[in-house]
């Protein structure tokens, strides 16, 4: 009988080390890629070219856009063939311009193939959410809509509480800064309450586009990761710039208005089982004269930068 016992001891922990090894040793990597904006950008066909082919030669598990893509105009169907011709899963997050000229989020999802306005997928031992921050407030906000409602949100409770996964949150709009969605802290509440009271299925990270910034803070253990545009920086009117030739501006008038990089940025994310965020950037350099050489204010100019940053994040 003992030597049942301590052969049973023996398998347990054969078996309870092989299984700790396979879940530290998970590894997924995903291309990403925000605010490409194809309907301002002249060359964005070229830009998301370069994006696609290094992720297949790369071999990603899966890539995904974080808004800002482009709008269901027909004359955009060479665009979205390219983001297609990426050999494996691709998925999409709703921007607030992926809806201008009067378009539906679901004529935009529809045009892209998109199922769900917000819905989640696990990959390589990972729970990856998808969050839209489009959501109209009662009565409606001003401007673009940025909010998360009550649907979402309870389908976002139910949704951390069947998982046992380590969950990493997709969105357009920040979850942490100023250009959040207007209910940023009620989702971070959620998220930190889940954290507190799951043992399993931690949230590390919430990547989001948006404010085409390069940055990344860690907040009650979990990481917010801005990732840069792909294509420039928006300055506005004042700031105007005549930058390509004057035929680029007569087709992509809103060029001007911003500060374009030259080479197209993204970013290849591999996160580990061993508690590591590694982000592979890409820089450039601006098109023209920088933002501060036309006298853009300096609040955040370490965060507009044309790059996104190589970091190792732990978690």
């Amino acid at each position: 009988m003992r030597r049942i016992i301590v052969f049973a001891l023996l398998v347990a922990l054969i078996v309870f080390t092989f299984l700790y090894e396979q879940l530290n040793s998970s590894q997924v990597r995903f291309g990403v890629v925000a605010d490409v904006h194809k309907d301002i950008m002249h060359d964005a066909d070229e830009r998301l070219a370069t994006f696609v082919d290094e992720m297949n030669r790369s071999k990603v598990d899966f890539t995904i856009q974080l808004g800002d893509f482009c709008r269901p105009d027909s004359q955009n169907v060479a665009f979205l063939d390219i983001w297609n011709a990426f050999r494996g899963p691709r998925f999409h997050v709703l921007g607030n311009h992926d809806m201008d000229g009067g378009f539906t989020r679901e004529q935009t999802m529809a045009y892209w193939g998109m199922p769900k306005k917000y819905y989640s997928f696990d990959q390589e031992g990972f729970h990856f959410i998808v969050l839209d921050g489009n959501d109209r407030t009662d009565p409606p906000q001003e401007g673009y809509a940025h909010f998360i409602g009550d649907e979402q949100t309870s389908w976002l409770r139910r949704d951390l509480a069947q998982n046992d996964k380590p969950v990493i949150i997709f969105s357009h709009q920040s979850l942490h800064d100023a250009w959040s969605v207007e209910n940023g802290e009620e989702i971070r509440a959620i998220l930190d309450q889940h954290n507190q009271q799951s043992e399993k299925g931690r949230i590390i990270a919430c990547f989001n586009g948006h404010s085409h910034f390069d940055g990344a803070e860690q907040m009650n253990g979990i990481w917010y990761i801005g990732i840069n545009s792909m294509s420039y920086q928006w300055l506005g009117e004042d700031y105007q710039y005549l930058r390509y030739s004057h035929e680029v501006d007569s087709l992509y008038p809103w060029i001007k208005y911003t500060a374009p990089y030259k080479d197209p940025l993204f970013a290849e994310v591999s996160i580990s089982g061993q508690g590591k965020i590694k982000i592979r950037g890409r820089s450039s350099e601006f098109v023209g004269p920088s933002p501060w050489d036309l006298g853009f204010p300096e609040e955040h100019k370490e965060q507009m930068v044309p790059c996104i940053s190589d970091q190792i994040l732990e978690f």
